[in-house]
């Protein structure tokens, strides 16, 4: 009788730790009819809240649209004449999300990104009555460092200006956006065998939360096949090495690190502004810049560093002005010292500014009239920061850099990536990005 009390008493336990475990997969079912087998059923009226850990948010004009109920799974789904969001309460880490989508009586269009404005799928297109299913892989965050135990041991210094950001906030947000967004299903697994490429750098780098500034960090997941490389932007507006680790992000990277992984390294316009003794490009600036490679190594991990691009500045003769003074170099040497592979995004950027020229390189920044975003009433004229377009040219020079170095992670990345010639840019008339909700007018922090 004892053993039997026992038993149950274990058994007991046991339900109990396993339902205080936080939920780490799911299968949603968008629409308005009784979800298939497995799934949860996700109607417009699903607004998140704690409590539930799932739901919409920050939407409006969400409806669901029926068209048979041959298959609960594809034969509904959810849609917006306005991006939409849809978020989950969920554990930090690495996640592949599968997303259903298309009309089984019509067409489609749908991009998706996830939390600030990280794009996955670019305007994936369905035929009439075409279900498509998507996966990608992306990383969820959240500010505390974590021991090997799990256990909290320290926290991000986070600016003011980050509270708000969807990549600190212990959730999963998805943006469905584009001309005809038709959501069947989603479903959500984590993944831990994928190689994690971090990110360290400032605004040049970081996942920009509102339009029309944008970062090459939140460009690049979508030149990667799903599971086997996962992104994590770290990057953070206006940091340098020094601010970057002061405020416990590097060391919030190497807690997550595992042998094998990457951490991208981009800083050097923030750090030229630094005064006083002993600070320089080729004394504190390389010193700090070794400190983060050996730390890196202690991991396990591959260190990649990168270096600043320019600011669009041209002297008379349509060249570009080096206005980052030793840093660049610095980089440089900093590599070949440590033997560490090395992007040289400097010269890179070099080439295609001048190819572009004066006139039409304004077409890749913030250079905009006023009132043409909410709440602008100045024109906007930010020769360091790039739009959307010019974000995605700057990541293609990262992913071809990566090919060139023979990195071992360019096998993952997307078959049907052609070569970029940095003296040949895409066409800006081609460009195609349907507009976040999320706008503003308030430059990042850097310059």
């Amino acid at each position: 009788m004892n053993r039997i009390i026992k038993l149950y008493f274990a058994l007991i336990l046991i339900v109990s730790v396993v339902n205080a475990q936080p939920k780490t997969n799911y299968k949603f079912d968008f629409g308005s009819t009784a979800a298939a087998k497995g799934y949860t059923a996700i109607t417009p009226q699903n607004i998140y809240t704690d409590a539930s850990g799932y739901g919409f948010i920050n939407s409006s004009d969400i409806k669901a649209v029926t068209r048979n109920k041959k298959n609960a799974a594809t034969s509904d789904f959810i849609t917006s004449s306005k991006p939409f969001f849809f978020s989950v309460k969920i554990p930090e880490g690495n996640y592949d999300l599968k997303i259903i989508l298309g009309d089984v009586s019509g067409t489609s269009a749908t991009t998706v990104r996830a939390e600030c404005r990280r794009v996955f799928l670019k305007n994936i297109q369905t035929k009439k009555g075409e279900i498509k299913s998507e996966t990608f892989t992306v990383h969820v965050k959240d500010s505390i460092i974590r021991d090997a135990n799990g256990n909290a041991v320290d926290k991000v210094k986070l600016k003011a200006r980050e509270i708000n950001y969807f990549h600190w906030d212990n959730q999963l947000t998805i943006e469905f956006n584009d001309t005809a967004a038709k959501i069947c299903a989603v479903e959500i697994t984590p993944n831990t065998k994928a190689t994690t490429v971090f990110l360290a750098g400032n605004s040049t780098v970081v996942d920009q939360d509102k339009e029309p500034w944008a970062s090459w960090g939140q460009m690049i997941p979508s030149f990667f096949e799903a599971k086997d490389i996962c992104i994590a932007n770290y990057a953070e507006s206006g940091e340098a090495l020094t601010s970057f680790k002061s405020a416990k992000r590097l060391q919030k990277i190497l807690s997550l690190m595992k042998a094998g992984d990457y951490l991208f390294i981009e800083f050097g316009h923030n750090d030229q502004k630094q005064k006083g003794e002993g600070i320089g490009a080729f004394t504190s600036y390389k010193k700090d810049l070794k400190y983060y490679i050996s730390e890196v190594k202690k991991k396990g991990g591959i260190p990649v560093l990168v270096t600043s691009m320019h600011r669009r500045s041209f002297d008379s003769a349509g060249h570009i002005n080096n206005t980052l003074g030793d840093y660049p170099e610095a980089v440089r040497q900093t590599a070949q010292e440590e033997n560490v592979a090395l992007i040289d995004l400097n010269a890179i950027s070099k080439i295609m500014y001048e190819a572009w020229g004066p006139e039409k390189s304004i077409k890749a920044f913030v250079h905009y009239p006023a009132n043409t975003f909410p709440n602008q009433d100045k024109k906007l004229e930010d020769n360091t920061h790039f739009n959307t377009y010019g974000a995605y040219q700057i990541a293609r020079c990262i992913v071809q850099s990566i090919k060139d170095n023979k990195l071992p992670i360019a096998k993952y990345l997307k078959m049907n990536i052609a070569a970029f010639n940095p003296a040949q840019p895409d066409a800006v008339e081609n460009w195609y990005w349907p507009q976040s909700i999320l706008q503003a007018a308030v430059k990042p922090d850097g310059n």
